[in-house]
């Protein structure tokens, strides 16, 4: 089924009984030629991917629960590629590139919205490493703009200017950052991958590996056993529990990202703002709810919930920005399990065992990334090489020192 304007306008004239499903509930069959452990936004951009660009068929997708019910469904809708590194500034300039084509490549409104990414900036020191990262972005074909004091005044007037604790300065804008709809994504591309003919499995928990002579064979579910040729896992925050069933143990730990969402406002952010004195992140929903989060909490946890020091934290780096939403009220919170690697980069690799490969330590960055994973995961598993985009991300680069810090972006920024 196509969507249109055409098809919206004669569904309302028909009682909208021709809508059907975005995708189908089939019984796993006993093999496949690729099973993606996984059923979020890289799992499911990974089997689009394949499906799409290489033509695999028997494709199918395992989720433990619901789809979408996992960080997919858990973060804040913001997408950059407002790095520093190289291979990281690359990596996300894809990743957002794919973004522009999400709804004409999937026929799907996604609800995208290019607003912009403001970083703001309080000292000098802060503003020539502002400089250094928006020059990194302009070489990797990115697009940034610093602004000054008086250019940000015109563009957010309401943020606190004469009185901080923390003078802003000006920010570092780039203009083709936004959000999306969360939710969206994970329908857009379980829609598009089921008409290519993956099968996604829901409720289907992945709980061992059938391993001989360091090849794996087959998985165990609570749905049974499932025979496939390659085997590839984009769990995020489920990483390290998952893969300890297939005996490996990974540089990842699993901590909690909280997010919140006040009540329903007029029209005030403009774009995604960003505190640099302090970790607070803040934009608008076009239901008018403020949307923001700060840091992870201080300890490992597979819980979708945070505790109250986080909280405050974040609202105290709220109020030092924006004095303003202070009399807002919060309408709902939540947590996502962050598969935190130790540099703060993600690992698109082949694991030692054979058949199985392996995504994941995204940190902060998996929503953004999610097309870019997807594209270059699928690429892996495809053709047993690494994508141009995602060469870095390999697993050994911890064995070999050449990690690539993004700073203060792992699980343990104060060892960065």
């Amino acid at each position: 089924m196509s969507y249109s304007a055409i098809k919206v306008i004669k569904e309302a004239f028909t009682g909208h009984r021709g809508w059907k499903p975005l995708w189908r509930r089939p019984e796993p069959k006993s093999e496949y030629d690729i099973i993606i452990i996984g059923g979020g936004g890289h799992g499911l951009a990974t089997a689009y991917y394949l499906a799409s660009e290489h033509k695999n068929k028997k494709i199918a997708v395992l989720e433990k629960g619901w789809l979408g019910g996992g960080n997919i469904g858990r973060n804040t809708t913001i997408f950059r590629s407002n790095y520093l590194l190289h291979d990281n500034e690359k990596f996300y300039e894809m990743s957002l590139k794919l973004w522009e084509q999400f709804e004409q490549d999937l026929n799907y409104n996604a609800m995208i919205s290019q607003r912009g990414v403001i970083n703001l900036f309080h000292s000098d020191a802060q503003r020539d490493a502002y400089v250094r990262r928006g020059n990194s972005m302009l070489i990797n074909g990115a697009d940034a703009i610093l602004l000054n004091e008086d250019d940000l005044r015109k563009k957010c007037p309401f943020l606190n200017y004469d009185n901080a604790r923390f003078p802003i300065q000006g920010g570092l804008w780039q203009p083709r950052g936004g959000t999306i709809r969360h939710d969206a994504v994970a329908w857009g591309y379980a829609r598009a991958a089921d008409q290519l003919g993956v099968d996604i499995i829901e409720n289907c928990e992945v709980t061992g590996f059938d391993i001989q002579n360091g090849s794996c064979s087959a998985v165990r579910t609570n749905r049974g056993t499932i025979k496939a040729k390659k085997f590839g896992v984009a769990v995020a925050g489920s990483s390290s529990a998952v893969m300890a069933n297939a005996g490996l143990q990974l540089p990842i730990e699993s901590h909690v990202l909280q997010a919140f969402v006040s009540e329903g406002l007029k029209p005030i952010i403009p774009g995604v703002i960003t505190f640099g004195a302090g970790h607070f992140y803040i934009s608008q929903s076009d239901k008018g709810g403020l949307v923001f989060g700060g840091d992870i909490d201080g300890y490992n946890s597979y819980a979708q919930r945070g505790n109250m020091t986080v909280v405050e934290d974040v609202c105290e780096g709220g109020m030092a920005v924006m004095p303003m939403i202070g009399k807002a009220r919060l309408l709902r919170m939540w947590g996502g399990v962050m598969d935190m690697s130790m540099d703060g980069s993600p690992i698109i690799d082949r694991t030692p065992i054979k058949g199985i490969y392996f995504n994941g330590g995204w940190c902060y960055g998996g929503f953004k990334a999610t097309p870019a994973s997807g594209k270059c995961f699928a690429h892996l598993l495809a053709t047993d090489e690494s994508h141009p985009n995602a060469k870095a991300y390999l697993l050994n680069r911890f064995e070999k020192g050449q990690m690539i810090d993004e700073k203060g972006m792992g699980a343990q920024p104060n060892l960065h």
